[in-house]
């Protein structure tokens, strides 16, 4: 089989057996085209443990969290062959995972998001991005959930919005009366002048009338962020883990921000309560008038 046919078999597996989410999916066709690409489109059933290695090293010596991640996509692929018996090993088997240095996620204070949201509305665009936005932060949705939002998910009644997650799990948001207002303008004022009489199930439109792109969302936020003052790397995913530490910060239970986030695993969630421990930790050693070490 050549490589082509190899991938196709694998992503074939992971759409209809593993049932994960289209973005993962392409993800892992990403990586693994990739990996073809750095060997030269070599057999990919031809490859040894040394020539991972040297991919490994030469293409992500300084990021031991992306080479993790390659680890385990080929690793998994390779895995995959042999269930299928295409192969009978797997050049992954003694590379181990290198140590991950545990990140602490970015999020923005209040007064920051209240910076980032408060940009001037005069266009139909204006008030497109600040739908966006304030929904964004609203409910702490991961922003491929906002970019598949179809108006037929919003229940304006009880104030939630319906979200197809990762591995196609179902999940209620309530979103509050801020983003309400909002997307109530938005939906009655303008985004017919940007649908320009054509048709769109999806709640978020470009100025061609298309469904708004993660690329394209990106983009307005760096923007917004730009005119706004805003100097920190935000990315979208920054103001998710705003509403999670905002929340937990104001005492949210824990379980509840894991539903709400959509994460199967507490664990997951706990992160924010390290980011918390964190700030209490500089709040202490800033205010107590001993805490600060001696000369």
């Amino acid at each position: 089989m050549n490589n082509e046919v190899l991938i196709t078999k694998y992503i074939d597996y992971l759409k209809y057996e593993k049932k994960l989410s289209l973005n993962t999916i392409s993800s892992y066709s990403d990586d693994l085209n990739i990996f073809i690409l750095s060997i030269n489109n070599k057999d990919l059933l031809k490859i040894d443990t040394k020539e991972i290695q040297i991919f490994l090293e030469k293409e992500y010596e300084k990021s031991s969290r992306t080479k993790a991640h390659y680890i385990t996509v080929l690793n998994n692929f390779y895995d995959f062959l042999i269930k299928e018996n295409i192969t009978k090993t797997n050049p992954l088997a003694n590379i181990k995972l290198p140590k991950i240095e545990k990140k602490l996620p970015d999020y923005l204070t209040i007064e920051e998001v209240n910076k980032l949201l408060n940009f001037p509305l005069n266009k139909a665009y204006d008030f497109r991005n600040k739908a966006m936005l304030e929904l964004l932060y609203a409910t702490g949705i991961r922003v491929s959930e906002l970019i598949n939002l179809r108006i037929s998910d919003i229940d304006f009644t009880n104030d939630y919005i319906r979200i197809i997650g990762k591995g196609s799990k179902e999940r209620i948001v309530p979103f509050n009366d801020i983003s309400k207002k909002y997307l109530i303008l938005y939906l009655s004022d303008y985004r017919p002048i940007l649908l320009k009489r054509k048709t769109n199930e999806f709640l978020f439109i470009n100025n061609l009338s298309n469904q708004i792109s993660r690329q394209g969302f990106f983009k307005i936020l760096k923007e917004i962020c730009f005119k706004q003052g805003i100097n920190k790397n935000v990315s979208p995913h920054t103001l998710r883990h705003s509403f999670a530490t905002h929340l937990l910060n104001n005492g949210a239970d824990l379980r509840i921000i894991q539903e709400l986030l959509g994460h199967s695993d507490l664990s997951t969630t706990q992160i924010y309560t390290e980011v918390l421990n964190e700030k209490l930790k500089k709040d202490y050693e800033s205010s107590h008038p001993r805490a600060k070490k001696e000369d």
